[in-house]
């Protein structure tokens, strides 16, 4: 009876949406590092763990009144509920329930609440066994003041703290990736405490015996000694002693030695990662953002322009000289792999990225970042470079809305325009920025003075402008040369002027923004009312 019961409880905790964003609320209150709400809660514990332990010195030299007892008590439950709260969420307990019962149904295996229940309180208890977690009950435990050796306990309230500052939490991290090197370190100082102890109390305790007049002497002064400390209280007096504390000091040097060593090659191991992490931090706070994977020529093209633009990006590179010259301009960067999902997801896709630009000079990779960026994101813009033009069919089949090919671009642009220095000047102009020039797109719509017109009746150097190219999804533009394939459409480059307009074309031009502007004007206002 009791089995059904707990069954039915975790099949309707599996089907509760309120449950799922009960837990996921609470999820991101004491554990998604990435949540606002975390860091929040994070300061405001903080704060309570600062004001009990001003509440300890108070009560060294004061007695507590009923109000102060009752504020200690409220900040004690608040220990209580966070413990309880992160006991609760270490696991899913209903899924490890309703899997042990499914796989007794398809082995046809008898079902045991007993097995089951030890496989969900297993997991609990292996959490509560960690040492944050063991300090949170130790910092509740110390309430309970008539047993004194609980007061001992009081320091754990100020070792919470390790919850909640990352970079407390980034030195544990540090000393627990280097566990082996530092259990063996700590088995060497055991063995040399205890060969020192040894050999101090039977070489110094007959002829000293005012100061080694026991084992603990001998080992508070071989303590002293291999942490070169040497206070000075304890001196040994005979020839063998002073070789044993000679021989003491050289072996603390060396453990010392060692110890730095561990600590300063796993801070070297993780200083990336803490970097990453800020880049991660800042890019949560932006509202939008577009990803660069890859800071060669084009990507730091591009990233100069979105700066100026005022658009946020990130930029993903596995070369660190890259990366470190990002930095040097101030640009968010992240040393990684940008084919790899991990590192996508981390850098935002699935969040506030709308748009990934894979600018690397290797098509092979440019597939792979395209392949994996819209099997996180279907919905993600992506555009993609491509220096050979056999990889554009690839990259449109990877995924991507649109495939630029740089230096195809720049040999139509010299081919066409070698023999016009004007444009070719206005163009280097604009890329450049050295000319009051702009590049805009103005869209031909329907029944507008130039749906239907041919290019030759337009005077564009009348209205000083000059028109680059048309993009295009008619067929009948098809004829023409210089085009160039978009993933739906065409792009025109340079088009005679036999080049029909129809409605929908997109016009490339060159000119001065009032030009634009004024053209733009007298394309809006020729269009039929409704």
């Amino acid at each position: 009876m009791l089995a059904r019961l707990i069954l039915y409880f975790a099949y309707t905790l599996k089907r509760s949406p309120r449950y799922r964003r009960t837990k996921l609320f609470f999820y991101d209150l004491l554990e998604n590092q990435d949540s606002q709400i975390k860091s929040y809660f994070d300061m405001f514990m903080i704060c309570l763990v600062m004001t009990s332990v001003l509440l300890l010195i108070y009560e060294v030299n004061n007695e507590f009144n009923q109000l102060d007892i009752i504020f200690e008590y409220i900040i004690i439950a608040l220990f209580i509920w966070e413990y309880l709260l992160r006991v609760w969420l270490c696991n899913d307990s209903h899924k490890i329930f309703l899997e042990y019962y499914e796989k007794t149904r398809y082995l046809n295996i008898p079902f045991r609440l007993r097995t089951a229940l030890r496989l969900v309180f297993a997991q609990k208890i292996a959490y509560m066994l960690t040492p944050l977690a063991l300090i949170d009950l130790l910092a509740i435990v110390s309430i309970y003041r008539p047993l004194q050796i609980l007061r001992v306990f009081l320091i754990f309230r100020l070792l919470k703290l390790f919850r909640y500052f990352n970079n407390i939490k980034l030195f544990a991290d540090v000393l627990a990736s280097k566990r082996f090197e530092l259990y063996t370190l700590a088995i060497f100082l055991g063995f040399l405490i205890f060969i020192g102890t040894i050999s101090i109390y039977l070489l110094e305790h007959r002829d000293n015996s005012q100061q080694i007049s026991s084992l603990f002497d001998a080992l508070y002064f071989t303590i002293v000694t291999v942490a070169t400390v040497g206070f000075g209280d304890i001196s040994p007096q005979t020839g063998g002693g002073r070789l044993v504390a000679i021989a003491m000091i050289f072996s603390g040097l060396g453990v010392l030695a060692f110890f730095t060593s561990i600590i300063v090659a796993a801070l070297s191991e993780k200083i990336q990662e803490v970097r990453d992490q800020k880049t991660h931090s800042e890019l949560h706070r932006y509202a939008s953002f577009v990803i660069i994977c890859g800071f060669g020529r084009v990507g730091q093209h591009i990233a100069t322009q979105l700066e100026k633009d005022k658009q946020r990006f990130v930029i993903i590179d596995n070369q660190e000289e890259r990366i470190a010259k990002a930095k040097r301009r101030g640009y968010l960067a992240i040393h990684a792999d940008a084919s790899r999902n991990k590192v996508l997801k981390s850098a935002g896709i699935n969040n506030k990225a709308t748009a990934i630009l894979c600018t690397t000079g290797n098509d092979v990779i440019n597939v792979y970042i395209t392949l994996t960026s819209r099997h996180l994101n279907p919905d993600i813009r992506i555009i993609s470079r491509a220096n050979h033009r056999e990889n554009v069919k690839k990259l449109y089949q990877a995924g991507a809305n649109d495939v630029l090919q740089p230096f195809e671009i720049a040999s139509l642009v010299v081919a066409e325009y070698v023999g016009q220095p004007v444009a070719f000047e206005a163009i280097v102009g604009i890329i450049n920025e050295e000319k009051n020039f702009v590049m805009e797109t103005l869209c031909v719509h329907s029944g507008c003075f130039l749906d239907g017109i041919r290019l030759a009746d337009i005077d564009f150097a009348q209205r000083k402008l000059m028109l680059v190219g048309i993009i295009s999804t008619h067929a009948l533009h098809q004829k023409h040369k210089n085009r160039y394939a978009l993933k739906d459409q065409h792009f025109y480059f340079n088009p005679t002027a036999a080049f029909e307009l129809q409605a929908q074309d997109l016009l490339v031009l060159l000119g001065k923004e009032v030009s634009i502007d004024y053209f733009r004007y007298q394309i809006e206002s020729s269009r039929p009312k409704p």
